[in-house]
């Protein structure tokens, strides 16, 4: 496994303490583990970064949202953001210091909203909603996309869907560690099968709940099998991953993907972390300097 930065290990440490007498969420009726998820995030969404604006809204008639305005908005952009948690946990809440970071860094507000989540709502719920969203967006407004983890996921998939309806993509699109494929045999599962943080065992529950293996070669649900035109034609894309992650490989097998086709978008390896560590900008410099790097490319494609 990749060593692990002195302050990322003196987060996990931290957490490790705080934490101790709690369960893996994934082994709970999965409310309960959305609970246990939502106090394990209280953390992270404490001391928020001031916006110009923040509020409460409704997305496409009945999903729960928040719209985060910074101060350095260029008013011109808007990025639609898609929560991680596995498809099955976190929302708008547990996200919020994400996004407003991410608002921070791009200079644009920022929409993330609450789909639906399996196991009560497998695929494709949740690539639904994120295309609904998509289609509800404010004309006004030149829209990208953002995502993390299983986010990134779902932003990538909504993507290809768009794609294969002709419908308006999105300008750029900014994917955070994501799940692009559904091997777990990879480098990186098998270097970090039992974490720290994000594991083998639980990655296979949210696969299991969100989509069962006999539906899974489908490029919308692993877009890894997505063929060449349609990867060839997605619109610039920002990727970035953590070195120990399960999910490391995932990133490097899509990036391989991109570069065989002759594009180049920028893959920001970010060594030394662990799955999520963007959600702890609060304490995590390496959090903070990952937005900063995703929001540099991210203007200087919107300028």
């Amino acid at each position: 496994m990749n060593a692990l930065t002195d302050t990322m290990r003196a987060v996990l440490a931290r957490l490790a303490e705080e934490d101790a007498e709690l369960v893996d969420p994934t082994t709970l009726d999965p409310q309960q583990g959305r609970t246990l998820a939502a106090l394990a995030n209280q953390r992270w969404n404490e001391n928020l970064p001031e916006m110009a604006e923040a509020r409460t809204v409704m997305v496409a008639g009945s999903m729960p949202a928040r719209w985060v305005v910074p101060h350095n908005d260029n008013g011109r952009d808007a990025i639609l953001h898609v929560h991680g948690g596995g498809w099955a946990f976190c929302s708008p809440a547990t996200h919020e210091g994400a996004a407003r970071r991410l608002a921070l860094a791009c200079g644009c507000p920022v929409l993330t909203f609450d789909y639906r989540k399996s196991p009560e709502h497998p695929w494709p719920a949740g690539l639904e909603d994120v295309t609904d969203a998509w289609h509800a967006r404010d004309p006004a407004r030149r829209w990208s996309m953002a995502g993390d983890s299983a986010g990134a996921n779902l932003a990538l998939c909504a993507m290809l869907r768009l794609l294969a309806e002709g419908t308006e993509l999105p300008a750029q699109a900014l994917l955070f560690y994501g799940v692009y494929g559904a091997d777990f045999t990879t480098p990186s599962y098998t270097a970090n099968a039992e974490g720290p943080g994000l594991t083998r065992a639980k990655m296979r529950r949210y696969w299991d709940w969100y989509a069962p293996h006999d539906i899974r070669a489908n490029a919308q649900i692993v877009p890894l099998l997505a063929d060449d035109g349609a990867l060839a034609a997605l619109p610039p894309l920002f990727l970035n991953a953590a070195t120990c992650d399960p999910l490391f490989s995932d990133s490097e097998n899509l990036v391989a993907r991109l570069r065989a086709l002759g594009r180049d978008d920028p893959f920001d390896r970010v060594d030394g972390v662990v799955h999520g560590f963007m959600q702890m900008g609060l304490d995590l410099p390496e959090a903070r300097d990952a937005f900063a790097r995703a929001g540099k490319v991210f203007r200087g494609r919107s300028a």
